[in-house]
């Protein structure tokens, strides 16, 4: 039997509003919704994924620590432009991670043009709406 990759999907401050929140820019699934799909797809590739979501900088770090998953893809919301503590835990843990958007914040305000995970990223998809966690299953598998 082939052992599973572990993969953490870590979803930061406000996404637990995704569907509701502003639709005609994050989309109408609710998170639930967005999980349910990325669970299946997760089983199709043959890959173990777990969820974590929190409006708290101190949880998401925390829940990195943990360091029991072997690549992460990560939509940090709006601390994609203000935290460096996330990005020196992101480094810290030693596990890869693919950075997910469901919008394009380049084509948004100007203060999202700043990106502190960006380059530390195996990849970054943006703007592919809930499709995007698919993408970086796809890419997780292929790896």
């Amino acid at each position: 039997m082939t052992p599973t990759t572990a993969v953490l999907v870590l979803q930061g401050p406000n996404l637990n509003l995704v569907g509701t929140r502003e639709p005609e820019i994050y989309g109408y699934e609710s998170l639930e919704e967005i999980h349910a799909g990325i669970s299946a797809r997760a089983a199709e590739l043959g890959l173990d994924v777990a969820f974590f979501q929190s409006n708290h900088e101190g949880a998401l770090i925390d829940r990195l620590h943990r360091r029991d998953f072997a690549v992460a893809i990560v939509n940090a919301g709006g601390l994609t432009h203000t935290s460096i503590a996330l990005r020196d835990a992101l480094l810290a843990v030693q596990r890869p991670f693919i950075e997910v958007h469901l919008s394009d914040p380049a084509r948004r305000e100007p203060f999202r043009a700043v990106n502190y995970l960006r380059d530390i990223a195996l990849e970054s998809i943006v703007g592919q709406g809930a499709r995007g966690y698919h993408l970086a299953l796809e890419s997780i598998a292929r790896r």
